[in-house]
């Protein structure tokens, strides 16, 4: 397996090589962060139950899929947890068959989205899924037989920024208190 950073420093086109976010597929999201908030004392957790994906595409073909997810900052990573609802195809159940559960991908905030993609693309690598979450467009690079996990690239945009930093800053000092929240609390 190609060491992630000789990779990444030898592709022309990538910039985003600052990974911001580390992702687990959970089979519980609730029973997940409160294991992390208490093992790990990160926290607290933001639930976005039910997110509606727009224009998605798995493996380049039309695409459904129900998830949820979880995010927490912990230090400069934000912690985010998915739980797919449904046993459709998707990049999730690329590397976890229903019932299982792991590291799943990290996340970079690309400022010029398509060339992020277009770099990846051009090293040979394939969109595994890509759509929109709202404004912000994401495409998950499927970089697993390289390194064993995804890179998703999310478009950085405003409004997901502003919550990102909400979210960093609610865990600064953080003490313990009310391990899960509603995306609602983030006014999001």
């Amino acid at each position: 397996m190609q060491d992630i950073r000789s990779f990444l420093s030898a592709s022309p086109g990538i910039h985003s090589t600052r990974f911001f976010q580390a992702a687990w597929v959970v089979n519980d999201l609730e029973e997940a962060a409160e294991r992390w908030a208490r093992t790990f004392g990160v926290g607290p957790f933001y639930l976005f139950d039910g997110i509606t994906l727009d224009n998605l595409r798995y493996r380049g073909a039309p695409a459904e899929m129900d998830f949820s997810a979880a995010l927490a900052q912990a230090g400069d990573l934000q912690i985010e947890l998915i739980r797919q609802g449904c046993d459709r195809p998707s990049a999730y159940r690329d590397l976890y068959a229903p019932g299982e559960q792991g590291f799943h991908h990290v996340g970079v905030l690309a400022e010029d989205f398509d060339a992020e993609v277009a770099a990846y693309r051009n090293q040979g690598f394939a969109a595994a899924a890509e759509g929109a979450v709202g404004p912000m467009r994401f495409t998950y690079i499927d970089t697993s037989p390289m390194t064993g996990f995804m890179i998703e690239v999310m478009e950085a945009n405003e409004p997901f920024q502003q919550a990102f930093a909400e979210i960093a800053r609610s865990s600064q000092g953080w003490d313990g208190n009310r391990p899960i929240r509603s995306q609602a609390d983030l006014g999001f």
